[in-house]
């Protein structure tokens, strides 16, 4: 029996619409605030953007759908719709009787769908590939030995070759079938349809040469055929599973259970999905915090890096709001709920996110362009020459069949399935080795358009830590006294304090550490405290404040009074990535969720004029959308959770290895180390690169150009078809290795 678990997903569901039975329940459907539905689904078997038109235009002509959208990279399929008008049995029919059909979304077994269907093309590539070359040899023979061979040997090898080739071409071509099949039941044609009909004819046309005892069969054209394309889908298909969906890792940041304070007193655990607007949370130090709320007791820290940027610990009063994902650092507090879970800040991010991606998934890479102009026009020029041959030649519909057949195999379909994959692969491969994983399938392609890049400021221009900077001006006794204190805090300023001692630090005992205020320890009855300024007993009119920079100070009973400023300072390269990108890009900007005084000095120190600061996760998407309104293509650099909306929507994306897991996850390109460099490297090999696919797409036009009029002429037999159609695969894949031996001599 079908059912709908939406329930356990969402508690505020109004309606609970039933799911067919082909799919699993554990699917869910929910009501956005404006009452419409929302569904999401896998659907596995869509590898190009003709599978994406497919789905969208036929889910967009139901009545009642508002918005049907399908993320190629993640095959997410999500849709929006009036349920007074149309079910959900609808939509999921629908998908089924357009062999597209769907799964729920679930991130547990979204990899183990991807690994499987890699697999399965790299078993089809195997077998085509151990084929290709043993029909090959056998092809060889017949050749080397056409005018002394006899009949019965030259059939005794072509039967071998199709007893070799039959069970290839139906295992091997499977991927390119189905996907055939389900373009051809809607009364459309993508890619998949000539290549399938050119490797069936090709065979076909085989098995009745060999009959017929033909001097030549063409079982090799076929599965060297196969194997080629093969070679290019696997390809292409390693690059786009590189990319999942970060929003599915998201909520993996959220604490899983609550301590709840009853109305006794006594505490209990209660799991966060559970927990209700004006229920009491206890978070000890140390503890994610479960719930967006307002603290009712005790003054603390807050560690809220990853939604906002700023990079050290916020303090906390009574009556101030904190929310889910953030870290008490200080003191025990107690909080009052203010939002369920699912209606938190960090679940704010996640439908952020999921806009974000489904946004993205809109770009159409040059080989899908291709594609699109491909299958009609090859279709036309196969019809053609068959019709030609057959009314106005004089082999009647074989020599006509023949010629339409090798015209249908010369036209390419291999270089262009290689075009893109082969450079990818070579650059993605060259940026590997300095550090820079590309996650994306169309990551080079889009960073070779980008020409406004956005920087996040904490953890991206800056190292993400605070330094001490008025190193000079402390003496070296005060600083190794203050930095034996500091080690028994795990405070960031306690730890650059440490860092920043020349000598090997010993721990003091005994060092009491007042929560949010400092560390208090004597010596010799001399009482000396090291923390923030009133803890201290400094007076403001001592030195004043300065908002720039954060401060430490060290007191005793004596009138000592140290201070230690501390700042978060720019990456070693920094202005050299930035120089850089002024030069090659329109743009260079900051977006940073941290403090005005901040990113108004980073933005000064690297001369960027373009700058906003005290950005929120919304703030950030909304200022990238409006530079995509003004054709802006933008790549954005980031490291902190509030930066992944941006990332997914931003048009391409890259983030360092000592970002979140989550920014790592939405992140096109991920970089190693605690330099920029990597951008620029990344920005330069994305534009060679494409300048290369460009190329490899003019090879092809070209090799096209001549050898399609020689096909249609008849000056082509599919044999010769099939080795023209391998040399310029081959071209292709040389040419891609160029890119690599411009590198070494670089």
């Amino acid at each position: 029996m079908s059912k709908c678990c939406s329930d356990l997903n969402n508690p505020n569901v109004e309606t609970q619409p039933e799911i067919p039975a082909s799919i699993d329940p554990t699917a869910y459907v929910y009501k956005n605030e404006t009452g419409l539905s929302q569904l999401h689904l896998i659907v596995d078997t869509i590898h190009c953007p003709s599978c994406i038109r497919l789905i969208e235009g036929n889910l967009n002509k139901m009545d009642g759908i508002e918005t049907a959208r399908v993320n190629l990279s993640t095959k997410r399929l999500y849709v929006l719709w009036d349920e007074t008008k149309t079910s959900a049995n609808a939509i999921v029919h629908k998908l089924d009787d357009l062999d597209f059909p769907p799964t729920p979304y679930n991130p547990a077994l979204m990899s183990s769908a991807s690994n499987k269907e890699d697999k399965t093309l790299l078993k089809a590539m195997g077998v085509a590939g151990f084929a290709a070359a043993n029909v090959m040899l056998l092809s060889i023979a017949v050749w080397s030995g056409v005018d002394d061979m006899g009949p019965a040997t030259r059939d005794l090898l072509h039967w071998v070759s199709g007893l070799i080739a039959l069970p290839t071409v139906a295992y091997s071509g499977q991927p390119f079938f189905r996907s055939a099949i389900a373009a051809l039941k809607t009364r459309s044609l993508n890619m998949d349809v000539p290549i399938s009909l050119a490797v069936l004819l090709a065979v076909g046309m085989s098995v009745a040469e060999t009959l017929q005892s033909a001097q030549h069969a063409y079982f090799d054209a076929s599965v060297m055929l196969l194997f080629f394309l093969l070679i290019g889908r696997y390809l292409d298909r390693r690059m786009r599973s590189k990319a999942q969906s970060a929003a599915q890792n998201l909520l993996s940041l959220r604490a899983i259970a609550a301590t709840i304070i009853k109305n006794d007193g006594t505490h209990a655990s209660l799991p966060v999905e559970a927990v209700e607007p004006g229920m009491k949370v206890a978070i000890a130090v140390g503890e994610k915090i479960p719930v967006d709320g307002t603290v009712i007791s005790g003054n603390s820290e807050i560690d809220s890096s990853l939604i906002t940027g700023e990079s050290l610990p916020q303090k906390v009063l009574v009556g101030d709001a904190v929310f889910a994902g953030t870290l008490n650092v200080s003191t025990p507090i107690e909080v009052e709920v203010t939002a369920q879970d699912d209606q938190t800040l960090l679940s704010e991010i996640v439908k952020l996110m999921e806009t974000a991606e489904q946004g993205r998934a809109k770009y159409v890479r040059l080989a899908d362009r291709a594609a699109q102009i491909y299958a009609p026009v090859v279709h036309i020029l196969s019809a053609l020459t068959f019709i030609g041959w057959w009314a106005l030649g004089d082999g009647g519909w074989h020599l006509a069949l023949m010629n339409a057949i090798a015209v249908l195999i010369i036209t390419c379909p291999c270089a262009l399935g290689l075009a893109v994959p082969t450079v990818q692969v070579v650059a993605s491969g060259l940026l590997l080795r300095r550090g820079i994983l590309v996650k994306a399938a169309d990551g080079l392609e889009r960073l070779a358009d980008a020409d406004v890049v956005v920087f996040d400021k904490t953890g991206t221009l800056t190292k993400g830590r605070p330094a001490l900077i008025n190193k000079d001006t402390v003496s070296p006794s005060d600083l190794s006294l203050a930095a034996s204190l500091a080690l028994s805090s795990k405070h960031p300023l306690s730890k650059a304090l440490v860092a920043a001692a020349n000598a090997p630090v010993v721990k003091r005992d005994q060092v009491h550490e007042e929560p949010g205020q400092g560390l208090e320890y004597y010596l010799n009855d001399n009482r000396v405290r090291i923390g923030n300024r009133s803890w201290c007993g400094i007076v403001d009119d001592d030195q004043s404040l300065d908002d720039e920079v954060s401060e430490l100070w060290l007191s005793d009973n004596t009138g000592k009074k140290v201070r230690f400023t501390f700042e978060d300072q720019l990456k070693d390269d920094a202005s050299a990535a930035v120089d850089y990108a002024q030069k090659h890009l329109k743009s260079v900007e900051i977006l940073s969720g941290d403090r005005e005084s901040a990113v108004k000095k980073a933005a000064e120190l690297l001369s960027i004029k373009k700058w906003i600061a005290g950005a929120n996760p919304k703030d950030k998407i909304s200022y990238l959308d409006s530079l995509a309104d003004q054709d802006h293509k933008v790549l954005m650099v980031g490291d902190g959770l509030n930066d992944a909306p941006a990332l997914a929507s931003a048009f391409v994306s890259a983030s360092p290895a000592t970002a979140s897991d989550i920014s790592q996850t939405t992140a096109d390109f991920i970089f190693q180390g605690n330099k920029l460099k990597p951008i620029v490297e990344a920005i330069t090999i994305a534009k060679k690169a494409q300048h290369l696919i460009f190329q490899n797409f003019g090879l092809a036009i070209v090799y096209n150009m001549i050898a399609v009029p020689l096909a249609m002429s008849g000056y082509v037999t599919p044999l010769i078809a099939s080795l023209a159609m391998s040399g310029s695969s081959i071209v292709v894949t040389l040419n891609a290795l160029r890119l690599r031996l411009s590198e070494k001599g670089a």
